[in-house]
């Protein structure tokens, strides 16, 4: 059999899922492309000039008729990627807060790590994260944690790589942001997949900076009950409560920082 063919930017797609993303999307989907040939821009029912702004790029548009979440935004340009024969999926926010020069590094430790999700976790800088989002973060990370069994370093990025047999997971139900938190969890517990981190640097409004960013749509306290409640039922119907303690704790968060940029 022979070896399956190295990630490259040939083989692998950006997807992007937008919504009212008209201030910065050019400059994210330029950004992308001078990285990577294929991206995907799933417009999740903009009520904006979203479309319009990329309307001239090179780039897949796939349009919602009305907003369906996050969730679906994932699922539309996964499935595209795949109908593609793509060998993964990066995943890129479409607000600018993250970098696309990141994105061959999240690559290249992909074919360090073979088979594994890798986050573009942003452990750089951090003091310029708000607290609040900070504490956020590190909440969503303890509730991963219990669902994966395993520990991760900010499993709330949507900075991501995720290898083709986690985008070709199909009976993955959760919505929003939920859904994201729930990939995670499928891929570890039907595929043993885990989770590797590169750290990124966090990028928000500071006081002393002129760059815009449009508000968050993540609700830190609606949205994380959601995916903390969603998964605590999963833990308690799984059960084995101190069997999972335990190998959370044996299993530390893997944070790949091996590259000259980190």
């Amino acid at each position: 059999m022979s070896e399956p063919r190295p990630l490259s930017a040939d083989n692998v797609a950006v997807v992007i899922p937008a919504l009212n993303e008209e201030l910065r999307i050019r400059q994210v989907v330029e950004d992308a492309l001078r990285y990577f040939p294929h991206v995907i821009v799933v417009d999740d029912g903009s009520t904006d000039r979203t479309a319009d702004c990329i309307a001239d790029l090179p780039v897949s548009v796939l349009r919602h008729p009305q907003r369906m979440g996050k969730g679906h935004a994932l699922r539309s340009g996964f499935a595209e990627a795949s109908r593609r024969g793509l060998q993964g999926v990066l995943t890129l926010d479409g607000d600018g807060q993250h970098v696309a020069a990141d994105l061959p590094r999240l690559l290249a430790s992909a074919n360090r790590h073979p088979g594994c999700i890798i986050i573009g976790a942003r452990l750089r800088k951090r003091a310029s994260q708000p607290l609040y989002r900070r504490l956020a973060n590190e909440f969503g990370d303890w509730g991963i944690a219990w669902g994966t069994h395993y520990q991760v370093a900010d499993s709330q990025s949507g900075q991501r790589f995720y290898p083709a047999e986690v985008i070709a997971l199909r009976d993955i139900s959760a919505e929003g942001f939920v859904f994201e938190a729930q990939v995670v969890i499928s891929a570890a517990r039907q595929l043993g997949t885990r989770c590797v981190s590169v750290p990124i640097e966090s990028r928000y409004r500071c006081a002393d900076t002129d760059e815009q960013f449009r508000p968050s749509h993540f609700r830190p306290l609606q949205d994380l009950y959601r995916i903390t409640s969603h998964i605590v039922l999963l833990a308690l119907r799984h059960g084995h409560v101190w069997r999972v303690y335990r190998s959370i704790r044996r299993n530390p968060p893997v944070i790949d920082s091996t590259d000259a940029g980190s």
